[in-house]
């Protein structure tokens, strides 16, 4: 058995059954978000897992997410370089979100490898209605199954540069954090990535300050 399919076989750690994290209003700031080497597992350490987020993340659904599971077991070259590409345009959208209000490197940067998915990425394009009730956009790929799985991703990227919503793109006022998010708020000053805990920590942290001033 190779190292990979044993990587997406293996019984998940409980540190990796935890849910994920969407509290960014935008997919690809969520997506941005996946890397979360610095407070555990990343949610792209291996296709199982990346499967398993754009599930959450209601890009698939889960008969495509367990469709998508058993071409990587058939197909660990194809579903390899897909990972790949996955970190390596999060790496280009989290410059994007951190600098692309100051830089115009970041902002090409991203354009680039927003036209390069897109332009690679042949499928059509549904509504469709899910289980729940809800209407729900799919990108449906013609040939190479894993190449359309960056679609929608690259797309909510691009509505964020043609909307003109990157001043609204925060980061997380906690250093520990590093999420980012997009600020809806009216007055824009949203600060915490999720009040219930980067919020809270905070005013825990000031509480014990004026408890030992």
């Amino acid at each position: 058995m190779s190292s990979f399919h044993s990587s997406i076989t293996r019984f998940p750690d409980a540190r990796e059954r935890q849910p994920f994290a969407f509290v960014a209003e935008r997919l690809w700031l969520d997506f941005v978000n996946t890397d979360t080497r610095s407070r555990g597992a990343d949610a792209l350490a291996d296709f199982d897992r990346f499967s398993s987020w754009l599930e959450a993340a209601r890009v698939l659904d889960g008969e495509r997410s367990a469709s998508m599971r058993r071409r990587a077991a058939q197909q660990p070259a194809g579903a390899l370089t897909v990972l790949a590409d996955a970190r390596r345009v999060r790496a280009v959208l989290r410059t994007l979100a951190e600098r692309g209000t100051i830089s115009n490197e970041a902002r090409a940067d991203a354009l680039a490898e927003i036209n390069r998915v897109l332009g690679r990425s042949a499928g059509t394009r549904r509504v469709e209605l899910r289980g729940d009730g809800s209407f729900a956009r799919s990108f449906v790929p013609v040939g190479d199954a894993f190449a359309g799985l960056l679609i929608p991703i690259v797309e909510s990227a691009a509505d964020a540069l043609i909307l003109a919503e990157l001043p609204r793109v925060r980061r997380c006022a906690d250093p520990r954090c590093g999420r980012v998010f997009q600020d809806e708020t009216k007055n824009g000053r949203r600060r915490w990535c999720d009040m219930a805990v980067c919020g809270n920590r905070a005013k825990a942290a000031r509480h014990r300050m004026k408890l030992h001033s």
